[in-house]
């Protein structure tokens, strides 16, 4: 099956930079077993190596929980947080020369972090959400601080159809002078989504404009929907 590092160097990076030009994701599939899923949820309920836990609906922002891990992270995060950015780095800095946004991207993540704790942030990001029978999420985006990433991810624990139903991960895109485009995607168990944290680049007839987009759930209609969202930013709280 080969390690995660080995699993995300194989992957046909360049098909991932056009998908996320193209439509501000792309989706990698297999990058976690079957058995890492089943493992990363079987320690939701578990009080060490986290940081803060979130009730949704106190807070308006839909019906379920997640949690925040602490540092130091699961190394299955850790591994993938650390090898994917490298990949990501230099489609963010495009995006950033597109828009002429006076922002480059360090190529290592830990470099990238060191900016974030220069600024205060100094609180990890990486979180794993937890849906049941009526649970959504309202459409948002994880800015979190002065310093973030352009891109994040989400790793889904369950199988779409088969441990739950409904719960489709949603996504919105802001025309400048148009309705909202929205996008449904129901990836499979293990797979990987690279999306847009904030905005994607445009081509317009005068050059590049940037699309505002959020994401967000759909609700659950049966059983249990369970993800894994890595950040590459870290939080001022």
């Amino acid at each position: 099956m080969g390690s995660l590092k080995e699993k995300l160097a194989a992957f046909n990076w360049s098909g991932v930079s056009e998908d996320m030009h193209r439509k501000g994701f792309a989706l990698i599939p297999g990058i976690l077993s079957a058995e890492q899923c089943e493992l990363l949820k079987s320690g939701y309920h578990r009080t060490e190596g986290y940081r803060k836990t979130v009730v949704m609906e106190r807070h308006r922002f839909g019906l379920g929980e997640y949690k925040y891990f602490d540092y130091p992270l699961p190394d299955v995060i850790d591994e993938i947080r650390g090898n994917a950015y490298p990949f990501l780095a230099p489609m963010a800095n495009e995006w950033m020369e597109a828009l002429n946004i006076d922002r480059r991207f360090p190529p290592v993540h830990a470099e990238f972090l060191e900016e974030c704790h220069h600024k205060g942030q100094l609180k990890p990001t990486p979180l794993i959400l937890k849906y049941g029978k009526g649970g959504f999420n309202t459409l948002h985006q994880d800015l979190y601080g002065e310093v973030y990433f352009p891109f994040q991810l989400v790793l889904f624990l369950d199988e779409y159809g088969k441990d739950y139903s409904g719960g489709e991960f949603v996504m919105t895109e802001q025309v400048p002078r148009a309705q909202s485009k929205a996008i449904v995607l129901k990836p499979g168990k293990g797979d990987m989504l690279v999306f847009t944290t904030n905005f994607r680049p445009v081509k317009g007839s005068r050059g590049y404009y940037r699309a505002a987009m959020k994401h967000g759930v759909s609700e659950v209609l049966s059983g249990e929907r369970h993800t894994l969202g890595i950040i590459f930013h870290d939080a001022l709280s």
